[in-house]
């Protein structure tokens, strides 16, 4: 079924999402942001129902899967209000007011002004204080004169900037030998690599890539242009007042005048009028954009997704692969799903797959579909401060449990000998061999074990690490049977779906190796799924069947590794292996 996804600007103000379906011709779902919730009864801080959006044109959409994003629909400007102050009172101000502040998440509630940040050998001219003291307000007086240049007829030296503009006028044939700064000032600035010559309309304060503050001012002015001098972002105002800052004011402060704001901000400039014969301190309208980058993943898909539609907000990662398990409903999405989930994770995500069926043969890899980024599903992760190569198309990997192989490890100990014998690329392996005295690795996937080689020698512990290729019973009593292993201690089998069925191996493993000679009974680690109301008891029973242990005598250390599922746990179950099984006579049949 082709699904047709558009954006488009109605007679409101706000967007409106539409999903199509062209078999039955009718829209599944239409709505209007302006339609949803009035302003008023949403909660405190930023919100796609808020603010007001930029001019959108309807996103191109094509196939049967929504591919494109018009990161423009997510552009939203606030009108706010911010206190201007001078600069070096603005840290105190911010935590005597914060209260009184913007306070929204990952924008500063401090933002710089336009034109207050000028070149650094201006400074010498300026005053070393602006506060309201008489001789404070003289050298403004006499710096505006030498900006302006006027000070040629009081017999103020005029400007180091403003000297060089003259010598220009008055070049003779010594030339620019004496003028340093002289090109620097005079020549154009050099275009950048890329610009298309398309510039920015807005000219903003604190722009970052995810917010933008701007001053609106006041278009009656009429003050002369000082962006030759002071750089182009310089406001137009007539009297320069010192370096300042904006203090952004919470969203119910919005176009509030002076004497709507609350007592804690009147009294700040009460405070300073008294002290001051020029105030630095105003209040400002400004404008406040956040852009596409600014929303959060769930924020952008709940508007993105239909109503009523579970967010699929939680991916695992795997080096940098996002690997989504999206349900049916989801299915129709898939493709902007991960082309939201790769640009909010970016650079660190690179591709974003999901999960087409489950895991059926026994090499225990996965199906996988890209839907966006780079083709490759050869990675690197980094566990415990070790590396690991993995391919998620040809082995298993499992992000989740590096806290359960954490867990796991600090149960040995460094006179162990560790056999694991579902390894596949070696997570338990190579950490434990850091640890313990030596370990055994095997797996049945031949390119898992490829990987596991390489891990080895990529760790540099290949000396303490022995690899097999062969079926897990056949690798038990391999190990166990041969005169030249060393006394296995600690037993992993971390295959959930049915490692207990490989706990038959263990029947008899000591007999006929002489029971006059002392046999060290191994602790094995299983790991199996439960469905069951009581997970533990189930579990344990299909572990003392497959063991063959008529009596209910079995002593077994149960852990709840996680729910997998609604109703479906991962358990753990530790157990010392009993001596009447190893040596039991009716061993298993390979």
């Amino acid at each position: 079924m082709a699904i047709k996804f558009s954006v488009f600007l109605p007679r409101t103000s706000l967007p409106t999402f539409t999903f199509y379906s062209p078999s039955a011709a009718k829209p599944l779902l239409s709505y209007s942001s302006a339609a949803l919730v009035c302003f008023s009864t949403l909660p405190y801080g930023p919100s796609l129902r808020k603010g007001h959006p930029l001019e959108l044109k309807k996103c191109p959409c094509s196939g049967d899967n929504i591919t494109s994003l018009d990161e423009a629909a997510f552009i939203r400007v606030f009108d706010i209000s911010a206190v201007r102050v001078p600069s070096e009172v603005c840290s105190t101000l911010e935590n005597r007011l914060r209260g009184h502040l913007l306070n929204w998440p990952r924008v500063r509630n401090i933002a710089r002004v336009p034109g207050d940040e000028i070149d650094e050998q201006i400074k010498d001219i300026l005053p070393q204080s602006v506060t309201g003291t008489e001789a404070g307000g003289e050298t403004l007086v006499a710096l505006n004169r030498r900006i302006y240049g006027k000070s040629d007829v009081d017999g103020e030296p005029l400007n180091a900037v403003l000297y060089r503009e003259k010598l220009a006028k008055t070049f003779n044939s010594r030339g620019y030998a004496k003028f340093r700064n002289l090109a620097k000032i005079s020549r154009p600035k050099k275009k950048k690599k890329g610009d298309n010559g398309e510039k920015r309309q807005m000219k903003g304060v604190g722009r970052n890539e995810v917010s933008l503050v701007e001053v609106v001012e006041d278009e009656e002015s009429d003050s002369e242009d000082l962006s030759r001098l002071l750089g182009e972002d310089f406001s137009r105002r007539p009297n320069w007042r010192g370096s300042t800052r904006l203090l952004l004011l919470g969203e119910q402060y919005a176009n509030a005048r002076i004497d709507e704001l609350p007592e804690a901000i009147k009294v700040v400039f009460r405070e300073h009028d008294a002290q001051c014969t020029r105030s630095a301190f105003e209040l400002v309208k400004c404008k406040l954009t956040l852009f596409y980058d600014y929303w959060q993943l769930h924020e952008v898909l709940e508007a993105l997704l239909p109503k009523g539609m579970i967010v699929p907000s939680s991916f695992e990662t795997v080096g940098h692969i996002a690997h989504l398990n999206l349900s049916d409903e989801h299915l129709q999405y898939k493709n902007l799903i991960a082309k939201v989930v790769m640009d909010k994770n970016k650079p660190k995500i690179q591709t974003v797959v999901n999960k087409i069926d489950a895991i059926h043969n026994d090499y225990r890899t996965m199906q996988l579909e890209v839907l966006a980024g780079n083709n490759s599903l050869v990675t690197t992760v980094v566990e415990n401060g070790l590396r690991f190569h993995v391919d998620l198309a040809k082995v298993y990997w499992n992000s989740r449990l590096a806290t359960e192989r954490q867990r796991l490890l600090s149960c040995f100990t460094h006179n162990d000998v560790v056999c694991d014998v579902f390894a596949g690329v070696g997570p338990i392996v190579i950490s434990a061999a850091k640890k313990v005295k030596y370990v055994y690795a095997n797996d049945l996937n031949p390119c898992a074990v490829e990987y596991l080689e390489k891990n080895c020698v990529l760790s540099k512990l290949e000396r303490k690490i022995e690899v097999f290729n062969m079926d897990g019973r056949r690798f038990i009593q391999t190990v166990f049977a041969s005169h030249k292993a060393r006394p296995i201690t600690q037993v992993v089998m971390n295959l959930p779906k049915d490692a207990y069925e490989f706990l038959d191996a263990f029947r008899g493993i000591f007999h006929g190796l002489g029971v006059d000679k002392a046999h060290i009974m191994p602790r094995i680690h299983v790991y199996g799924f439960s469905k069951a109301n009581d997970p533990e008891s189930e579990f344990h029973e299909r572990i003392r069947i497959a063991l063959g242990e008529l009596e209910v005598g079995l002593d077994v250390e149960m852990h709840r590794v996680r729910l997998v599922a609604p109703g479906k746990w991962m358990l753990c179950a530790s157990f010392l292996l009993p001596q009447r099984v190893a040596y039991s006579q009716t061993g298993s049949k390979l």
